[in-house]
């Protein structure tokens, strides 16, 4: 890490997102990070390179670098990722499950992944529409089994309320934790979601706006982003990881597409300690 200053994350952050892959094995016809076009950066950086900007950074216990993406199991160098990120970060996991766990329970400590947390550290989004919750329930159990702490999220998209919630129910009695998820975004002319800033998901306009950020939004090509919008649509990056000057700033940025946020910029939801209200981004106007 010669030449690299540490990245010392700001009092007020929430969240820091590490997109390792923004490829996914499956095609969730609702999937967010296509809520626009889906205009995602096409590079990817190296494991060796991924932890070398990683442990600059200098968080706290209860914030958490989260792993995912896309799949952030295709990456090739995800497990080497997870042994060589440094002790004193912590790391939680977002995946569909649908990689080797025998692989990954006999080269990962779980002891590495089970930080103290309202929730657990790895993370299962369970789409109906492309998983088999017969083929899940036993990968988490086996997982749980080897001492992973395994939840799944199901997202609660009208045409699939009640298989989500049939899902639920199974996956409680066989003591998995499940948790459902709102469906943020549009349907059949209908607005699905609780947004702080109303009309601002809607795309029908664009105006400027003032934005700060309480999460470090890192693409799979290490550059970093001010929001999911803009990595989603690969907007010009704020800053990269292996710059040795980047620095989180918790300020607010000029930002011109207000009108067209991603609904996890804007929703609200629990924060990192399960308090519900918080939202990720300010917004203020000029």
């Amino acid at each position: 890490m010669t030449g690299l200053k540490p990245i010392i994350v700001p009092k007020n952050s929430n969240y820091l997102a590490v997109f390792l892959s923004l490829s996914c094995n499956m095609k969730c016809s609702y999937c967010i990070n296509y809520f626009e076009e889906g205009n995602f950066p096409k590079q990817r950086i190296s494991g060796a390179d991924w932890v070398k900007g990683l442990n600059r950074i200098v968080s706290r216990d209860d914030v958490p670098l989260t792993l995912q993406g896309g799949e952030p199991s295709l990456h090739p160098d995800f497990i080497y990722i997870i042994n060589n990120i440094k002790e004193d970060l912590q790391i939680d996991i977002l995946t569909n499950l649908k990689f080797d766990v025998d692989r990954f329970i006999k080269e990962v400590d779980p002891d590495r992944l089970n930080r103290n947390a309202p929730y657990a550290n790895i993370r299962v989004s369970y789409h109906p529409e492309q998983m088999d919750l017969d083929q899940l329930i036993p990968t988490a159990l086996k997982m749980q089994d080897a001492g992973f702490r395994v939840g799944v999220y199901g997202v609660l998209h009208p045409t699939q309320t009640e298989l989500v919630n049939k899902a639920l129910k199974r996956c409680r009695e066989l003591g998995i934790d499940f948790r459902p998820k709102e469906f943020l975004g549009h349907y059949n002319g209908n607005t699905y979601g609780t947004f702080l800033y109303p009309g601002a998901i809607d795309k029908k306009f664009e105006k400027e706006c003032l934005c700060r950020t309480t999460e470090l939004i890192i693409g799979p090509s290490g550059d970093v982003y001010r929001c999911h919008h803009d990595l989603y649509e690969n907007f010009p990056p704020i800053g990269h990881i292996l710059d040795p000057e980047f620095q989180m700033e918790d300020t607010f940025q000029i930002c011109k597409v207000y009108g067209h946020c991603n609904p996890c910029d804007i929703k609200i939801k629990t924060n990192r300690l399960q308090q519900y209200g918080h939202t990720s981004v300010e917004i203020n106007f000029p």
